[in-house]
């Protein structure tokens, strides 16, 4: 399987309110390093997986709504606990809309892969097919 990957961030407000959380019940702001892996079985005939360019716009497109908003106030999530695997779901269904946006080469990706750093320690991530 061949992959092309690219790499943005957001900041983010939100709260986890339930005990589980300890201190993250409460308000708190994240910055996430996010990453997006498009995986396919082939290359086209000019040897992409996918265009890297094409890529970086879509997943700056998709991250673009969440960017400086407090998720506590984003309808979207309203009764939603909005926990790092939560947020790579929720950007793996929104970038797998977009797939359009690749053109021809968009009936190739066979997965996705998106992966949220929260700090230097931790990360999670989302893949799955397309």
């Amino acid at each position: 399987m061949f992959a092309v990957e690219v790499r943005d961030h957001i900041m983010i407000a939100h709260s986890l309110p339930r005990p589980v959380f300890g201190p993250a019940q409460g308000m708190h702001g994240a910055t996430f390093v996010v990453d997006a892996a498009f995986f396919t079985e082939d290359l086209d005939e000019d040897g992409l997986a996918v265009d890297i360019g094409a890529a970086t716009t879509i997943l700056s497109e998709t991250l673009a709504p969440l960017n400086y908003q407090n998720l506590d106030e984003v309808e979207a999530f309203r009764g939603k606990v909005t926990t790092t695997e939560f947020l790579c779901h929720h950007i793996f269904t929104e970038l797998k809309a977009r797939l359009d946006a690749f053109g021809p080469g968009a009936a190739r990706i066979r997965r996705i892969r998106v992966l949220l750093h929260e700090s230097h320690a931790a990360r999670g991530w989302y893949e799955g097919a397309v």
